[in-house]
């Protein structure tokens, strides 16, 4: 049976995929809660290295191409949170459970599910079949610092 680490760290070199550094908390919050085997990661912006790399309304400002980017970032730096939950080894990820992302839109915009696709793929991709859950994603008019995309998360881990 191979390492599940190693199998991950695989796929994340064959993808060119590079995990960042967990983003400090941007208010009087943690950045993930375990409880049991469950990991709730709070809502994770388009964030690197503290800086906001996608700002403003999918739809409007920004296209729904940037709207896929800017949720691949989120779902990074929800893999970097359960990376740092996990000790490091995301080969104890046992199972994505749930994602939840609001795409900051404008009024008429529909597409928040293809936006969201962007995170869900790369879960996926670096994840295996443990990546697959269940999601939800909505729209809406304004959210923190003027981000285009945040999600949430809940994993079981190992």
């Amino acid at each position: 049976m191979s390492d599940p680490r190693s199998t991950i760290d695989e796929r994340l070199a064959a993808l060119g995929i590079e995990i960042p550094e967990v983003n400090p908390p941007q208010g009087n919050y943690v950045s993930y809660v375990r409880t049991g085997s469950l990991v709730f990661v709070a809502g994770q912006g388009p964030r690197r290295d503290g800086q906001l790399l996608y700002k403003g309304a999918v739809g409007k400002d920004l296209s729904v191409e940037d709207g896929e980017a800017a949720a691949r970032v989120c779902a990074l730096n929800v893999l970097g949170q359960l990376r740092h939950a996990c000790d490091g080894d995301l080969g104890r990820v046992v199972r994505m459970v749930r994602v939840a992302g609001l795409v900051r839109c404008a009024d008429t915009f529909e597409e928040q599910a293809r936006v969201l696709n962007g995170a869900s793929s790369l879960i996926c991709d670096v994840l295996g079949d443990a990546g697959r859950h269940a999601r939800i994603a909505s729209g809406t008019n304004a959210l923190p610092s003027g981000m285009a995309v945040e999600i949430e998360a809940i994993a079981e881990i190992a």
